[in-house]
């Protein structure tokens, strides 16, 4: 069964005004739109295109419950650093937060359930850039020491020579210590000078989030960028930020969020460094496998999700969800049949299919994302 999905796109401040809609194909809201949800999530969960044909069930989730959430997301501004924790940490920090009775809506609540959120980010845009996870220091060390010989910067390469000191570096700066807001504000200074990417960076960073401890802390970090087909996988623990850009995000179907600066929202500093891998590692792209023609598959270390893109093109192409599917089409036209029915997608359109539809086979010219579980991990 294929069922036609619809919803609407998440306002928040830092997404833009026009990029989901020229993507989908729709019109402008005039307002931010941030992400564009497809999936049975309570935050946005998916509404069905035609409720007559489900006895008058709205909601996705009124059918089904699916361990992934798809999104499109679109930033113009930098989002919040963050970090997701394990399903272990996911289970005792939902069942503390519960015992303390702390409100699941509260402000100063850590874990909205009991779920890890591992995520992967597919870049549409011609570049998607963002911030993962911590960098060797000496890496950092390099970088810093094109900042000249400032008091506060000198300060800074003193307490961060080697990589175990990153975490008590953290620590200093992202609870606001002494020294961190003139180190900040002497940073941002520097920077304007500077011709580097990472220093630019700062600039941007600074516009957004004046005096906040995260512009010192992005310079620990990778700076990523990009571009069309490419695939970064955030897992559990790792510290990340979307800066700009446009991309399809997958991940497991958690609110789970701790953040780590670039935000006037609640952080909890002794939770976060109690989930944060502060263990410096090569930047985790994705590769795809591609197991037949038009098809790639992009699979993370997690049972949750998968997803897979399909441009048949020339050539009829064939996919075996391992499961309950969602098929978003995001450019052409594509006939997708399986075992009992078919659709026609357009650019834009999304839906739900059931598992009882088998192999997919896809033709057209256009291009469709597969969100699934993981077949390899289960």
């Amino acid at each position: 069964m294929f069922v036609p999905l619809r919803n609407t796109p998440r306002d928040y401040a830092w997404g833009s005004k026009t990029a989901i809609a020229d993507l989908l194909g729709a019109p402008a809201s005039g307002h931010p739109e941030a992400e564009y949800w497809l999936g049975t999530h309570p935050g946005s969960p998916s509404l069905l295109a035609d409720p007559r044909a489900f006895r008058g069930a709205t909601r996705l989730s009124e059918l089904t419950t699916l361990p992934f959430l798809l999104k499109v997301l679109a930033a113009d501004a930098p989002l919040s650093l963050q970090a997701h924790p394990t399903v272990a940490q996911a289970r005792a920090g939902f069942e503390r937060e519960n015992e303390q009775g702390i409100a699941l809506g509260a402000s100063n609540r850590n874990y909205k359930d009991a779920m890890h959120k591992p995520e992967l980010i597919y870049a549409l845009s011609a570049e998607f850039v963002a911030l993962c996870g911590f960098r060797p220091v000496a890496e950092t060390r390099e970088l810093l020491l094109k900042l000249g010989a400032d008091p506060a910067v000198t300060d800074l390469l003193a307490r961060l020579t080697v990589d175990g000191e990153l975490r008590s570096v953290f620590e200093w700066l992202i609870s606001r210590s002494a020294g961190v807001e003139t180190l900040v504000s002497r940073i941002v200074d520097l920077a304007r000078a500077r011709p580097e990417p990472e220093f630019e960076m700062i600039g941007e960073l600074a516009q957004a989030y004046p005096g906040d401890p995260g512009i010192a802390i992005a310079l620990l970090l990778n700076r990523v960028v990009l571009h069309p087909g490419q695939v970064l996988y955030l897992p559990a623990g790792n510290i990340h930020a979307y800066l700009r850009g446009v991309g399809i995000e997958l991940m497991a179907a958690s609110d789970n969020v701790l953040r780590g600066g670039l935000t006037p929202k609640h952080i909890d500093v002794d939770e976060l460094l109690a989930v944060l891998d502060f263990d410096p590692s090569a930047v985790s792209y994705l590769e795809p496998d591609r197991p037949s023609p038009g098809v790639e598959e992009f699979r993370p270390d997690v049972p949750d999700f998968e997803l897979a893109v399909v441009a048949p093109k020339t050539e009829r192409a064939r996919f075996s969800p391992a499961a309950e599917s969602i098929l978003l089409c995001l450019d052409g036209q594509c006939r997708v049949s399986g075992v009992t029915s078919s659709v026609l997608l357009d650019r834009g359109d999304s839906v739900y299919v059931t598992a009882d539809e088998g192999e997919l086979q896809f033709e057209g010219s256009g291009t469709v994302f597969v969100a699934t579980t993981n077949r390899q991990q289960k």
